[in-house]
This record gives structure tokens, C-alpha cells and sequence, in this order.
């Protein structure tokens, strides 16, 4: 018996499923990490694998950074939080505020989850309006508000020009559904016309730049440019979750739009490798969360919110992401995605490659889906073909997330991606037959 399987028997006892997250479920049991560094995992049968997840995008830098190391273990030695603040929390809102012109001041928090939570109630509190309005399917984390429409499918998703407000988790009370406008990701016609039947109850319009969950297309110019007018008409935010994106540039995936977000959320490469969020924008907004303030109208606090593990780590991160590492990161990028399109032309398949800057999302199809729909229904028709594919890859020592989409680290270099491009001209011809038609 494998070790791998050992613990996952261990785990059937005292965790629902044997796992504490999703993600890491795999059949016939999950992988278990003995140790990590660089693009290097190697799990506890001593099986070594190069890591194109690093922890789902939230690790630019790769596992066990040795500045990061460096600076987490001094800072251990002196402690891990306190009821007082810290040096290291200021110093760290500096370098995000004068890394992107529109992060006037940042409230740090302790995930991803939270930072598009805080946001939501920001601008609720701002606007003294109670609703907001989503794609449907994005992904926003692990909150009811967010989660509305995160999964929906052909039974309850409604009809496209005005979809349902779907619950993600069974017992979802009705107020929350009612408080959440879905709309089509990338349909600024459809998208407006739906929006202006809630113009004067809706607090802020949340958009992910490149959808993970929503085939990774960017979104469009035009619909950014639609929904920002729209906004700025209305008196609603538009709020910008960059957990993910963050890293798809300097400035993260805003960067490449004229128009800017209100109110942006961070996480996962900003902590380094320890949990984090932050909700950064204008001092003006801001403000709602300042004591002093005669504006103050969010009372928002956190035990570990802005501990100096965290700080310390995401601070050396993005110091070390600079313009050099993120043009060095596509670079290597656009070098997996010539050669991955260049083994499917030889294998005969169709393909696309979806994302932005420093990560890409794969799809046995041609062209990709556009919307959430589509790629429900793709998603729906190749499961098998995904299943296959991600145990191919993991066979043969490549982790990717298991919607085939790659995150490369910046510790990474040529070989890494040859050997990637490498491995799935095979897993390519090993999912050829089971590739379905999906339109």
C-alpha cells in the first residue's frame, strides 16, 4: 500500500470526504506532500512532480522562496501576531499603493473569501444600496452573496436574457438570492438592459477580469467600457475581484483597461505563500472603514488581519515581482501555449488556450466557450476527456488545476515548460477518442 493511500484511509475517519478541500480530492485517493520547493512537490511515495497549480495561482515565486524563508524565520523568532500593529503592515500598503495609482489606501484581511466580502459590505456601506449584480458562474468565493449563480445549471439557470439567481448551497436564504443580479459575462447589450431594472437599488457591479470559471476568456473591452459608463451614471462601484489576476500583470489584469475598478480585491500572490486579502481603492470610499472618520459606517476587524507573517511574506513577493520577473513570466508563458498549440496541429485535435499575461486555461475545443453556458456544456460533454487528461499529466509528473489551466512560477525556466509541452503531446494522443462534441 502506498503511503498516499494510508493517509487517505487515516483521513476517512476524522475529515467529511478525507479532505479539507475539495481541490485536492483525486481518484483513487489524493497526493500527500512530504516536501516542496521551487517548482518541485515531492509527495510522501517520493514521486516528484513540477507544480503548475503553486497552490492555485498563489504562488509567484514558487514553493519555499528562500527571501520569503529568510524573512518568515526571523520574524517568527520576534512573533506571529499581536493586538498592536506593526511596521511591516505600513510598509506593505505603501508598496501596493504606489504599485498601482488607483490603490489609494488597502485594508488587509486573511483570504481571498474575505477581501470580496469586505468589498461586497463596503459597498453596500457607500452607497447605502443593498444589492449587487454578478456574472453568472464566476467564481468569487466561499460567500453567500458571492456564491449566488456560481453553478447553476440548465435545470434552474433560467433564460439567458434574464437568468436566475441560483443558490450555490442548499438552505441559501431567499433574501440573499433576492439581493443578487446575475448577468452574461462578456454581453454588454444583455448585461445593461438587465442592470437598468435595478439601477437604483444595486451597490456595486462585481466582475473578475478573466473569469476562471467562465472559460478564462478576458473580459472585453467594450463590456468593461459599458458596464464603467453604466456605473458611473447610476452611482453604483465597480468593483474588480483580482484575487486571481493579480499576477496577470505589474498592475494586475486592470492594467490592460483604460477605465479602473472603484474598489478591488487581492489575495493569494500578495501573501507569499500565507493566507491574505486586501480591498484596496479611492480614499474617499476607503474612508467608510476609518474610526476617525465622520464617514465611518463599517466597523470591519480581524484577529490574524495584517499579522506580520503574512505581511512579511506577501511584502518580499511583490518586491520581488517586478516588471522584469512578470515580462520574464508571459515570456515563458507564450513560449507553453506556441508549443502546446503547435503538439495539438501534429495530433490532430482541436484546441484553445484561454487567459491573460502569466497563466492559461486549456480546452479540447475550437473556438473557446464565450460565456458560462458554454462552457457548462462542454465542461458537461468532456468530462472524461478532462479526467483523463489531468491523470495523464499527474502520471507523468505535472500538476495543473484540475480545469487545466497552468499558473508557471517565475523560478521556472525553458526546460520546465518544454517538459510540459512535452507531456501533453502525449496525454494529447491519450484523449484524442474521447474528446465529444459539445455546440
Amino acid at each position: 500500500m502506498s503511503k498516499s493511500k494510508f493517509l487517505y484511509e487515516r483521513a476517512l475517519h476524522v475529515l467529511p470526504g478525507g479532505i479539507s478541500r475539495n481541490l485536492i480530492l483525486r481518484d483513487p485517493h489524493p497526493v500527500y506532500v512530504a516536501k516542496a520547493s521551487g517548482f518541485t512537490v515531492t509527495d510522501v511515495d517520493g514521486k516528484n512532480y513540477i507544480d503548475f497549480s503553486n497552490n492555485v495561482a498563489s504562488l509567484i515565486h514558487g514553493h519555499a522562496y528562500p527571501p520569503i524563508v529568510e524573512a518568515v524565520t526571523e520574524q517568527l523568532k520576534k512573533g506571529t501576531a499581536y493586538m498592536l500593529g506593526t511596521e511591516i503592515e505600513i510598509e506593505f500598503a505603501e508598496l501596493l499603493t504606489s504599485r498601482v495609482p488607483q490603490f489609494e489606501q488597502v485594508r488587509f484581511v486573511n483570504s481571498g473569501t474575505e477581501a470580496v466580502m469586505a468589498m461586497v459590505k463596503a459597498a453596500r456601506a457607500f452607497t447605502n444600496r443593498p444589492m449587487i449584480a454578478k456574472a453568472e458562474g464566476a467564481y468569487h468565493g466561499s460567500y453567500d452573496t458571492a456564491e449566488v449563480s456560481q453553478d447553476p445549471n440548465p435545470d434552474n439557470w433560467g433564460s439567458y436574457n434574464n437568468p436566475k439567481s441560483v443558490p450555490h448551497v442548499v438552505g441559501t436564504p431567499d433574501g440573499v438570492l433576492n439581493n443578487v443580479v446575475v448577468f452574461p459575462f462578456n454581453d454588454a447589450q444583455t448585461t445593461i438592459q438587465i442592470l437598468n431594472n435595478y439601477k437604483d437599488k444595486l451597490a456595486a457591479i462585481l466582475i473578475d477580469p478573466v473569469p476562471h470559471r467562465i472559460s478564462m476568456v478576458p473580459a472585453q473591452r467594450d463590456f468593461i467600457y459599458a458596464i464603467y459608463d453604466w456605473c458611473k451614471a447610476h452611482n453604483v462601484l465597480l468593483c474588480f475581484d483580482e484575487v486571481v489576476t493579480f499576477r496577470c500583470d505589474f498592475q494586475g489584469a486592470q492594467e490592460n483597461y483604460p477605465v479602473k475598478p472603484d474598489l478591488t480585491s487581492l489575495g493569494k500572490i500578495i501573501g507569499g505563500g500565507f493566507p491574505i486579502g486586501a480591498l484596496a481603492g479611492s480614499k474617499k470610499i476607503m474612508d467608510i472603514l476609518n474610526p476617525r472618520s465622520t464617514n465611518y459606517r463599517y466597523a470591519l476587524s480581524g484577529t490574524f488581519s495584517a499579522n506580520p507573517i503574512s505581511m512579511t511574506a506577501g511584502k518580499i513577493a511583490m518586491e520581488h515581482y517586478t516588471q522584469e520577473k512578470v515580462n520574464y513570466l508571459k515570456a515563458l508563458t507564450e513560449r507553453a501555449k506556441t508549443q502546446i498549440l503547435d503538439a495539438a496541429k501534429s495530433v490532430g485535435i482541436p484546441i484553445s488556450l484561454t487567459g491573460m499575461g502569466t497563466f492559461f486555461r486549456l480546452f479540447f475545443t475550437h473556438p473557446a466557450p464565450q460565456h458560462y453556458r458554454e462552457t457548462y456544456l462542454y465542461e458537461q460533454a468532456n468530462k472524461q476527456a478532462i479526467k483523463a487528461a489531468l491523470d495523464y499529466l499527474y502520471e507523468n509528473g505535472i500538476i495543473a488545476i484540475n480545469s487545466l489551466t497552468f499558473m508557471p512560477s517565475t523560478v521556472m525556466t525553458e526546460k520546465e515548460i518544454d517538459r510540459l509541452s512535452e507531456v501533453i503531446l502525449g496525454m494529447f494522443k491519450h484523449v484524442k477518442p474521447l474528446i465529444k462534441e459539445w455546440r
